[in-house]
């Protein structure tokens, strides 16, 4: 896919880059650190059809929310042959009892059989987390497993 990056004197950068039907999707970067994000009208990619200002939060959030499951369609692309090992990404909700723990926190390994392969954070992936990693509320944690162990995985991220 061909990102096209351009200067904006005086304001910041737009990065951008044309869907297959023709729409052209990007977002403003600017000086103060402000971002938005900007869709092309369906007809017209030169155009705005909507503009939508987010914080670095939003767009970290939204950057986990698209790449998250990228990650695991590749995981289960990997393991597609082999019987009984399932990709899953689960999520660790915000004030849940590992929040602030961690990883060997939740003993999840050893209770579950299950293994936390990446932990995606705010749009960034964090490849085999080792078990100091600190968790933080919003983080999904990629996992690997049974279909019965990732049962409970969940139960423990949920319930402790």
């Amino acid at each position: 896919m061909n990102v096209e990056v351009t200067p904006l004197p005086g304001i910041g950068t737009r990065q951008d880059f044309v869907t297959r039907s023709g729409r052209r999707i990007g977002v403003i970067t600017y000086r103060d650190g402000r971002m938005e994000m900007i869709v092309s009208k369906q007809d017209d990619p030169d155009s705005c059809v909507a503009s939508i200002a987010m914080s670095v939060e939003e767009t970290a959030t939204l950057a986990t929310l698209l790449g998250a499951p990228q990650l695991v369609i590749q995981l289960e692309d990997q393991h597609r042959d082999l019987t009984g090992i399932t990709t899953r990404q689960l999520p660790l909700a915000p004030g849940s009892r590992f929040d602030g723990a961690t990883l060997g926190d939740t003993a999840l390994r050893t209770r579950t059989a299950v293994s936390v392969v990446a932990i995606v954070r705010n749009g960034t992936v964090h490849p085999s987390p080792r078990p100091d990693f600190q968790l933080v509320g919003g983080d999904m944690l990629v996992t690997v497993g049974t279909a019965e162990g990732l049962k409970r995985a969940v139960d423990v991220l949920e319930n402790g």
